[in-house]
């Protein structure tokens, strides 16, 4: 049997845009029947909810502050492989079709495909761009061009990447191939013909208290953030969302145009791997907060995944993470897992939802984009979050723990409840070890030098030690700086060094 898998990727897609997940005022027929066909998670979390570096994470299985992409704007480290250049150096077809935003440029990418990805087939917004003439181009990031009665889907970046998912699809059906068709819609300017441009006219968001938080014992970043929405009624914010419905009408135009690449799968490829996901979500207006930052609530960090290729209408509620993408792809297709990579393949789970992979996972944040000095500046926030809890640390302003349980809203930030810390030093060490053990270029001793973390007491030599690249294909072993031999494990305890034994690699 062929190994084929197809990636399809949203832009801007929250968990609760999908019908699967329980909002049926949401229109996804084809999602939601893929669901029906696969599993679909409920606690699956972006890397960092930002373009360019939750991408980062989906195609290097490496986070953001290890593969050098923690903002958007810069591209990923000279040493980072993508998934695609892994599997094509094994002999795997790869095609990507659409929204890149990995390579350093503007919004819309370079337009050259990168090493592993078939050039024949790329084709990312920069591609998209060149086929249109000036007026055209102009006329693509207009919103209003879809409320005219000349516009059509076959204008749409979405449509024509469809036309080429479903051509590679048509190529390569007898071959093994990895496809990813990556769609910028429903992200503005969110262009889609009749009906989806008034499908959502009358829509507003349920009353919710979320709406209406205070943001008295959140970060300072928030209330910011928030800006004139701080003071404003709930009625106020559901109108402050002017491209809402718009948006919202994209999101089921793009469902249509997954569907079409859906369909020739089912009738060319039935057997093939379906992985759906978005890059991160929006808040729109929840916590009086629109857009994304550094902030760890739901409806910016919990996104969609539906995988079809192991059990079928099964519900996973343990956490997953988009870090276990490349892990489990380089799985699937019979390779070895990268030592560097820092998820692990859920292959396992895909065909038996009773196996845990995760018990937490972890998101994060740096920066929103190298060119604005707006969206904050730099934020620099960790976070950890597990079924009951998410503890975040915000390295320059106030941390957030949430019962997820008890106030499933994130309305009580409970980091200053002495009820709860014992769970918050918990997980707060498990996110340490994490930071550690993942090389976190912006580790030191003031992510634990926190307020509520009494009797810290930090060192020069923070955690003590030293972390070398772990084994890569693609490049030889690094050297130990005191002998010049090739290192032996990827972690040296550095208190054992300055005690005599020179000879100890061995992790902590």
């Amino acid at each position: 049997m062929k190994k084929q898998v197809v990636l399809l990727m949203t832009d801007t897609t929250r968990k609760d845009m999908v019908g699967c997940y329980g909002n049926r005022k949401m229109s996804t027929p084809n999602l939601d029947a893929l669901a029906n066909e696969g599993i679909r998670y409920e606690n699956a979390y972006t890397c960092q909810p930002v373009c360019g570096p939750a991408r980062s994470a989906i195609f290097t299985g490496t986070f953001p502050h290890s593969n050098g992409m923690v903002t958007n704007g810069v591209p990923l480290g000279a040493n980072v492989k993508t998934i695609g250049q892994r599997l094509s150096d094994h002999g795997i077809k790869c095609g990507y079709v659409g929204k890149w935003h990995l390579d350093g440029g503007d919004y819309f990418g370079h337009g050259c495909a990168p090493e592993g990805w078939d050039k024949d087939y790329w084709y990312d917004m920069k591609c998209y761009l060149d086929e249109l003439s000036e007026d055209e181009r102009l006329r693509s990031r207009q919103p209003e061009e879809s409320y005219k009665p000349d516009f059509s889907e076959t204008f749409t970046y979405a449509h024509r990447c469809s036309d080429r998912a479903i051509k590679f699809v048509n190529q390569y059906q007898d071959e093994d191939f990895f496809l990813t068709v990556s769609y910028d819609e429903p992200h503005g300017p969110s262009l889609c013909p009749a009906p989806y441009n008034t499908m959502y006219k009358d829509f507003k968001f349920e009353s919710s208290a979320k709406f209406t938080d205070s943001l008295s014992d959140k970060p300072l970043m928030q209330k910011l953030w928030a800006g004139d929405k701080l003071n404003a009624s709930e009625d106020e914010i559901n109108h402050a969302s002017s491209g809402l419905a718009l948006f919202l009408g994209c999101n089921s135009f793009v469902d249509y145009e997954m569907g079409r690449v859906l369909n020739a799968i089912h009738e060319l490829i039935p057997d093939a791997m379906v992985i759906y996901t978005s890059d991160h979500g929006d808040m729109l207006g929840a916590h009086r907060l629109f857009s994304k930052n550094a902030a760890i609530y739901d409806e910016v960090t919990n996104i969609p995944l539906i995988i079809k290729g192991g059990e079928k209408g099964k519900v996973v509620t343990a956490p997953a993470s988009h870090i276990d993408i490349a892990p489990t792809l380089m799985d699937f297709f019979g390779f070895p897992v990268p030592k560097l990579m820092e998820g692990k393949s859920m292959l396992p789970q895909i065909h038996d939802v009773s196996k845990a992979i995760n018990h937490e996972v972890y998101t994060e944040f740096t920066r929103y984009e190298i060119d604005h000095d707006g969206f904050g500046g730099l934020q620099m926030m960790r976070g950890i979050v597990t079924e009951d809890h998410k503890l975040a640390i915000n390295l320059l302003d106030k941390d957030e723990f949430y019962d997820r349980i008890k106030d499933p809203d994130e309305m009580v930030n409970e980091i200053d409840n002495p009820l709860y810390l014992d769970q918050i030093h918990k997980l707060h060490d498990k996110l340490i070890k994490h930071m550690n053990d993942t090389r976190d270029l912006y580790r030191g001793y003031q992510w634990s030098l926190r307020p509520w973390n009494k009797g810290y007491v930090p060192r020069w030599d923070n955690e003590g030690f030293t972390r070398q690249r772990e084994d890569e294909e693609y490049e030889p072993r690094q050297l130990d700086y005191d002998t010049g031999l090739p290192m032996k494990e990827a972690v040296r305890s550095k208190y054992l060094y300055e005690m005599g034994d020179q000879n100890d690699e061995s992790a902590k």
